[in-house]
């Protein structure tokens, strides 16, 4: 009866973004690279990661798979866009060290396998392998919160909330 008078289940408006990487935690602000560390790309977090594995950090659609495999870009049902960054200058390796697990279109769960990568070929030739975690449209957010600190374990530890408006 209460399903057909409101309309059925409603969609929430939280989203809990997982650690997408196993490492640790850092304010966007810390990120060796303005774009990220000034948000033009949206609030955020990074993760410094001490394996290369990337799981989805959020229950969700891949909206998109960068061709170079370095970054990726997903949306849950609530509207929240995640951009998972690996590293800072990647694009440059041109995939060398990457393998995606997904491809766009992919339905995922918390946890589920995206992207692994050579961190020592990362460390070697990229400017950083700070992995900045992107809420891409923070704007159309009320609040975006990280409830993490210090050391998290991919699909595992929460690490920030936002609510859509």
């Amino acid at each position: 009866m209460f399903k057909k008078l409101f309309g059925g289940k409603t969609k929430s408006k939280e989203t809990l973004v997982t650690a997408p990487m196993t490492g640790k935690i850092l304010p966007l602000e810390q990120v060796p690279d303005p774009v990220f560390s000034q948000k033009m790309m949206g609030d955020g977090f990074a993760i410094e990661p001490t394996d290369g594995q990337v799981v989805s950090p959020v229950a969700g659609e891949i909206v998109q798979l960068f061709h170079t495999k370095h970054a990726v870009g997903l949306k849950t049902e609530a509207g929240t866009e995640v951009l998972i960054h690996i590293g800072l200058e990647t694009v440059a390796m041109e995939g060398e060290g990457f393998e995606a697990h997904i491809q766009a279109g992919d339905k995922v769960e918390v946890g589920t396998p995206l992207i692994t990568f050579d961190l020592p070929l990362v460390t070697e030739k990229a400017k950083s392998i700070i992995t900045p975690v992107v809420i891409t449209n923070s704007d159309a957010a009320d609040s975006f919160e990280i409830v993490a600190s210090g050391d998290v374990q991919k699909g595992q530890t929460q690490c920030a909330k936002v609510t859509m408006k």
